[in-house]
């Protein structure tokens, strides 16, 4: 617990309207969490304002509000803590009311476009087995070791996070994994992290909607290493950097810490030698001085992985991990839900989800297809509503182009018009498809069940943009949807001689 004024004396301006005594034992900005002696915090959201639940937080034991506002009425013997502006404010105290919680574990931060959530979970895997006990902050999931917990971003905000954090803390984790998004770093939502090792993997076309630039987007990706080259009180930080991307040196130039740099095309310190991606896998060897040569086979496959792969090695030998730890590992890691992931249903073709829905990871995942597949790619995709409208045809140009049968359909609406967010991924398709054959079918479930029916032996049909996701985003709510369970309906009926209409 903390009191009141220990946390106002944080924040320049701050100010206690009330009860200058009382302890907090909480701070939440969720008024369904708040419990005896919670700090709440009012929101002023784009939907819904946190001020109109500070009754129902009093109700539930909030002793105090952290606001923005002078004139909020509050229930009688309700303090307010007055603060010039919010977000800052909780940059400061949050980290402070959980005793800053990453100082006591290791933090390995992990950004850039695509990569990051397999990375992270190679990582992890790499340090359990040299025996640490590990966290994991990802798009996926949360995890505790083996114990896991939902998540709804890729990193949670200040309240969240430091939260989770400190029970990671008290749980007694060594190590902390996290994927670090371009938002979080834009928005702060890493305040009060010392990361210690910091990992970029690249930057390609993605959240223009929010940076309106490339260039932004990548300064903001940079936060990242200029908070691992902040002093702190843990000792040996590092920046781990693919340098075969042109943003690396901009990176570089942010990381006021150690380097070790990696790459296939480009003189690296960790380098990918003899690379052989095969169906079932990708055959390479690492070189790196610590350890001379590591021949590899993997189990995962794609260009991709095989950066991927040499961003967790990068991590771990910042990290000080023995390179037979880190072979042990690599030798026998599988999949990422959601990752290039193989779907089995008893079928004649191969069935793979993946979360691609950027125009290079689109790119990077069809190309690998194109590799193994042994007759036809049969690709169905989507773009988000309410995203960066931009990349869309540019992503259908790149389906028409790289499979050999195209079902373009929807991602995430959102609040948009279905409808409207094909027209934009149909204007690319039509410059590239040719006389390929070529659908449009805004139902996602139908896409898929399409697709399955199209198949033929030995075909490839990749649905791409959901990966791991259990749900859709509609504009009159969020329902259940899972491409690998439909995929699986939609092949049991096929079986059955049934349509996607005939399956609910």
């Amino acid at each position: 617990m903390k009191s009141i004024c220990e946390l106002a004396r944080l924040v320049d301006g701050a100010e206690i309207i009330g009860n200058k005594e009382i302890e907090i034992a909480g701070i939440e900005h969720d008024s369904r969490k708040v419990g005896k002696g919670t700090l709440f915090v009012c929101i002023p959201g784009v939907h819904v304002d946190g001020h109109q639940f500070i009754r129902q937080a009093a109700a539930a034991g909030a002793c105090a509000i952290l606001t923005t506002r002078r004139d909020v009425e509050v229930p009688d013997g309700m303090t307010i803590l007055l603060v010039p502006e919010l977000r800052a404010a909780l940059d400061a105290m949050v980290p402070y009311f959980y005793d800053y919680p990453a100082r006591s574990m290791r933090i390995i931060g992990i950004t850039g476009t695509n990569g990051k959530t397999t990375t992270s979970y190679i990582t992890r895997a790499i340090l359990r087995h040299a025996g640490y006990k590990v966290g994991l902050i990802g798009t996926i999931q949360i995890m505790m070791e083996e114990e896991v917990f939902p998540i709804h971003n890729t990193t949670p905000d200040v309240v969240e996070l430091q939260h989770t954090l400190a029970i990671m803390r008290d749980r007694g984790m060594d190590y902390v994994v996290m994927e670090v998004s371009s938002h979080a770093l834009d928005q702060d939502r890493v305040a009060g992290i010392e990361f210690d090792t910091a990992v970029f993997t690249n930057l390609t076309q993605d959240h223009l909607d929010y940076h309106k630039t490339l260039e932004n987007y990548m300064l903001a990706k940079a936060k990242l290493f200029d908070h691992v080259s902040e002093p702190g009180v843990k000792q040996g930080k590092t920046a781990v950097v693919n340098v075969d991307d042109a943003a690396g040196k901009t990176m570089l130039a942010h990381a006021d810490c150690a380097h070790l740099t990696y790459a296939i095309r480009q003189p690296a310190d960790l380098r990918a030698t003899d690379v052989h991606v095969l169906a079932g896998g990708a055959n390479f060897t690492l070189n790196h001085d610590s350890f001379g040569t590591m021949p590899l086979q993997l189990h995962i496959t794609g260009i991709f992985n095989v950066y991927n792969v040499m961003s967790a090695v990068g991590a771990a030998l910042a990290e000080h991990v023995s390179p037979e730890n880190i072979a042990a590992v690599l030798r026998t890691f599988t999949s990422v839900p959601g990752r290039f992931e193989l779907v089995k249903a008893g079928q004649d073709f191969s069935i793979i989800v993946d979360y691609a829905h950027t125009p290079d990871g689109v790119e990077n995942v069809l190309r690998t297809a194109r590799e193994i597949a042994k007759k036809k790619i049969i690709a169905v995709f989507g773009c988000g509503g309410d995203r960066d409208r931009t990349k869309r045809p540019i992503m259908g140009r790149l389906a028409a182009k790289l499979a050999d049968v195209v079902i373009a359909t929807s991602d995430n609406p959102r609040s948009e018009d279905p409808e409207s967010i094909l027209d934009e991924v149909e204007a690319g398709v039509r410059e590239t498809i040719g006389d390929k054959h070529h659908e449009r079918i805004a139902d996602r479930r139908e896409a898929i069940f399409r697709a399955v029916e199209l198949a033929e032996p030995e075909d490839l049909v990749i649905i791409l943009g959901k990966g791991h996701e259990n749900y859709q985003i509609l504009k009159d709510g969020t329902i259940h949807f899972d491409d690998k369970e439909v995929a699986c309906e939609a092949v049991a009926a096929r079986r059955e001689g049934k349509g996607c209409r005939h399956s609910s």
